[in-house]
């Protein structure tokens, strides 16, 4: 199949599969005579297991290494993707309490701007503007 159809059967843009594709995710698919692209059914099954990925929010590295383990020849066991896993976990529970702190200070803002006011004197312009430098936003490398 050419990509294009890869696309529309995975819902992955045909600019992402090739960006895929450089970063190695992506195995790359044979070529016709014509110089295009061909793809099987093992690259909208990956492509699926990455677009996955993606939806959990995992870095490309994360997504990498676990690619890395399914193709090492002799891998005996999951638990290095368990790791990742766990790894992972860890990050998205720092982020989901960041959000929450982020939350709840803009539900106290809103709060305290319960009057109808031109846009020039609202209140949510004054207190954001007013707060302390927002947290930096914990990340995972990837």
């Amino acid at each position: 199949m050419k990509i294009g159809q890869l696309s529309e059967l995975t819902g992955v843009s045909t600019e992402t599969i090739r960006y895929y594709e450089k970063q190695k995710l992506l195995p790359m698919p044979t070529r016709l005579a014509n110089n295009y692209r061909s793809y099987d059914q093992s690259h909208v099954e990956r492509l699926t297991f990455i677009k996955n990925c993606r939806a959990f929010d995992m870095t490309h590295e994360e997504i990498h290494q676990i690619l890395d383990e399914v193709n090492a020849p002799s891998t005996s066991d999951c638990r290095p993707i368990n790791h990742i896993i766990q790894q992972h976990l860890l990050h998205l529970e720092a982020r989901i309490e960041e959000l929450m702190d982020l939350k709840d200070r803009l539900t106290a803002i809103e709060q305290r701007c319960r009057r109808v006011h031109t846009a020039d004197q609202c209140t949510i312009i004054e207190d954001i503007s007013k707060l302390d430098a927002m947290p930096t936003r914990t990340t995972h490398v990837g």
